[in-house]
């Protein structure tokens, strides 16, 4: 997505300082859609309410509940032997 695209999301954009200087009214303004804020005049961050930020991310999900296969008990799995050996150390 390019830069300029944030432009017809976003209905406010405001500066690094006026964040700063506002934070509260920065906050009120995401309730309503992001809110793009610029340093020097380039977009450089992004404010969102956290039940928007939520939505946008989907639903979390543990590594290890992706990698976990409930339904696949009959897997032949009978990998090759490898063969290692121990040289001598180049220190």
């Amino acid at each position: 997505m390019c830069v300029d695209g944030w432009n017809e999301v976003a209905g406010v954009r405001m500066t690094s300082r006026e964040f700063n200087h506002d934070v509260s009214a920065a906050k009120r303004a995401a309730r309503t859609g992001p809110v793009v804020i610029t340093d020097r005049g380039v977009p450089s961050h992004v404010l969102v309410t956290f039940d928007d930020y939520e939505r946008m991310a989907g639903p979390r999900c543990l590594f290890s509940d992706a990698l976990r296969m409930d339904d696949a008990t009959d897997i032949d799995f009978d990998p090759p032997r490898v063969a290692l050996s121990a040289g001598p150390a180049d220190l």
